[in-house]
């Protein structure tokens, strides 16, 4: 069989931790985009807000994808 599942597969997944992972992740990659050395030079301010706003982008797909990896799960199981 191609699909195989697992009893531990239709363990659901944090929603809470997934937005928490994703906040890092984005702020991670806002951080990197900051560092380039082609950029121009911003103010505080406003690297804060990219900061900020690319942590919440993150935060909400990532937790968005676990809710709606659960709600699959639940549906097929």
């Amino acid at each position: 069989m191609l699909f195989s599942r697992r009893q531990s597969d239709a363990a659901p997944w944090h929603a809470g931790r997934a937005a928490i992972y994703g906040a890092a992740i984005g702020a991670g990659a806002a951080a990197f985009k900051l560092l380039a050395p082609w950029s121009e030079p911003h103010s505080l301010a406003a690297d804060g807000a990219e900061l900020v706003g690319a942590a919440l982008g993150f935060a909400l797909l990532c937790g968005m994808a676990a809710i709606l990896r659960n709600f699959i799960v639940r549906r097929l199981a």
